[in-house]
């Protein structure tokens, strides 16, 4: 039986600041740099969500690209998009830093209950076109 991995991408625009509350701002800077703005800062991220199985039959689809996007975009990007990620996420904690590597943890327990027939893969996520992170439910 022949495993096809499918990857849809999609974009969302968020606002974080990373920080420890018991460092110093001069700790936080050292640490973090320009993620440490007190007045927080954006990115344009860029997710990619990849399935694995056979091939559907009749359809030839692992899943269903348009179907994959909608749950995307419920389960997750409707919550991301536009949000301050220290504070308007329900799915982040406030005790979590939201870093790129956190994201991805994050975004994959969003997803996984959802996904049927086939198999969550992995999930990555660029923060710029220079760092991204990827987890596969290890």
């Amino acid at each position: 039986m022949a495993i096809v991995y499918l990857t849809r991408r999609e974009r969302f625009n968020a606002a974080h600041k990373l920080k420890v509350k018991g460092w110093s701002a001069k700790k936080n800077r050292a640490v973090f740099g320009k993620c440490a703005n007190k007045n927080f800062h954006g990115h344009n991220y860029e997710l990619f969500v990849t399935v694995k199985g056979p091939p559907d039959p009749d359809t030839g689809f692992v899943m269903d690209a348009k179907k994959l996007s909608k749950l995307i975009k419920k389960e997750v990007l409707n919550h991301l998009d536009h949000s301050n990620l220290n504070k308007d996420v329900k799915f982040i904690s406030k005790n979590t830093q939201p870093t790129t590597e956190n994201l991805v943890i994050l975004i994959w327990k969003q997803l996984a209950p959802h996904i049927k027939k086939c198999a969550l893969h992995s999930i990555k996520l660029y923060e710029t076109e220079n760092i991204f992170a990827e987890y596969f439910g290890e």
